[in-house]
C-alpha cells in the first residue's frame, strides 16, 4: 500500500510539476509528497526530478516511469470503481442451505431474485447439519441456536404451530377442543427425515407426561404434503403458522385449539464471519430479515 501511494504522489507530482500542488490534490503536507517521492527513488536507484526551489521537473527516467505509473494508477482507479459499482449493484452466485422446510420460503425467496436478478441463487435444502465454511456455502438458514464462533447470526423471525383442518373434515369428525378429543380423529404427522422419528405435538400441560397415543392416518417428512393432505380433508396436522398463514387466511385450513400449543421455533440466518461482508450476502441477509416475517412484523 505504501509503494502505491508513493506512486500515485509520483504521477500527481509529475503532472502538476509541483510537490505542493500535488500534496494539496492529495491531502497532505508537500513534504510528505517529497519525502514519499525520495524513498521511491531510493528504492529503484535512480533520480526521478530534477528539483530546484521553484520548480520540478522530470528527469528522463522519471519521463519513462511515469508513463507505466499512470497506467497503474488507472487501474487501481479503475478497480475501486468496479467494486463501488458492484457494491451498488451485487451479482454472482449465491450458495444458501435451507431446512427442508424451507420450501415455505419460495416466495421470499422469488421477490428476492426479482429484487436481484444479477444474483444467482444456488438453494440446497436439507434437515442434516451443514459445515458451512468448509462446504462452501454463502449463507445458511436453520431454527436453533447457533454455536459456531466462525459465524455471523441474525435472527430472521419466530413463529409458532397451529392444529389445521379443512372446514370439510371438522364438519364430518366435529371440532375438536381439548388434547384429549384428538384421540377420536384422523392425524396427520410429520416424521423427522434425520431419524425417523415422530414430530411431537408441541400440547400445553404434557411436557413431562407421555406422549398421547393419536390415531395416525399418515406420515411424511416434509411438510408440503401434510398441508395438502390437510386442505383435502383427510385429516388434521399440527404445522409452522408460516406453513399455513395462506391456507388460514383464504379459509382452505381452519386453527383449532388456540392456546393449546405452547412451542415456538426461531429462524435464523448464518454467513462467514468476515470484516469485508460481501455484497451479495448483505442484500440477501437484510431481505430475508425485512420480509420472510414482513405480515408478522406489521402486526
Amino acid at each position: 500500500m505504501d509503494n502505491l501511494n508513493a506512486l500515485n504522489a509520483f504521477v500527481q507530482a509529475a503532472e502538476a510539476r509541483s510537490f505542493t500542488a500535488a500534496g494539496k490534490q492529495l491531502g497532505v503536507s508537500s513534504s510528505a509528497v517529497g519525502k514519499a517521492i525520495a524513498r521511491l527513488e531510493d528504492r529503484l536507484g535512480v533520480r526521478l526530478f530534477h528539483r530546484s526551489t521553484r520548480t520540478v521537473t522530470l528527469t528522463p527516467e522519471g519521463t519513462l516511469f511515469l508513463e507505466r505509473c499512470r497506467r497503474i494508477v488507472c487501474e487501481m482507479e479503475q478497480a475501486e470503481m468496479e467494486l463501488s459499482q458492484a457494491r451498488a449493484a451485487p451479482r454472482g452466485k449465491l450458495r444458501v442451505s435451507l431446512p427442508l422446510v424451507g420450501m415455505l420460503m419460495m416466495p421470499t425467496l422469488s421477490a428476492f431474485m426479482r429484487a436481484w436478478p444479477d444474483i444467482e441463487l444456488d438453494l440446497d435444502f436439507t434437515d442434516r447439519l451443514v459445515d458451512v465454511i468448509g462446504e462452501g456455502f454463502d449463507a445458511v438458514i436453520r431454527t436453533g441456536e447457533a454455536s459456531d464462533s466462525r459465524l455471523m447470526t441474525r435472527v430472521l423471525g419466530s413463529f409458532g404451530y397451529k392444529l389445521v383442518g379443512a372446514p370439510d373434515y371438522f364438519a364430518a369428525y366435529g371440532t375438536p377442543r381439548t388434547p384429549a378429543d384428538l384421540a377420536a380423529h384422523r392425524c396427520l404427522r410429520h416424521r423427522y427425515p434425520s431419524t425417523g422419528k415422530l414430530e411431537e405435538w408441541p400440547l400445553v400441560g404434557r411436557r413431562n407426561g407421555p406422549a398421547p397415543d393419536f390415531p395416525t392416518a399418515a406420515t411424511s417428512s416434509a411438510i408440503e404434503p401434510l398441508v395438502s393432505m390437510a386442505e383435502r380433508g383427510l385429516g388434521i396436522a399440527c404445522l409452522p403458522d408460516f406453513a399455513v398463514r395462506e391456507q388460514v387466511a383464504t379459509a382452505t385450513l381452519v386453527s383449532v385449539m388456540e392456546g393449546s400449543l405452547s412451542h415456538s421455533g426461531t429462524f435464523r440466518v448464518l454467513w462467514p464471519s468476515s470484516r469485508q461482508l460481501a455484497p451479495k450476502i448483505r442484500v440477501f441477509v437484510d431481505f430475508m430479515g425485512e420480509n420472510l416475517f414482513a405480515d408478522r412484523h406489521a402486526t
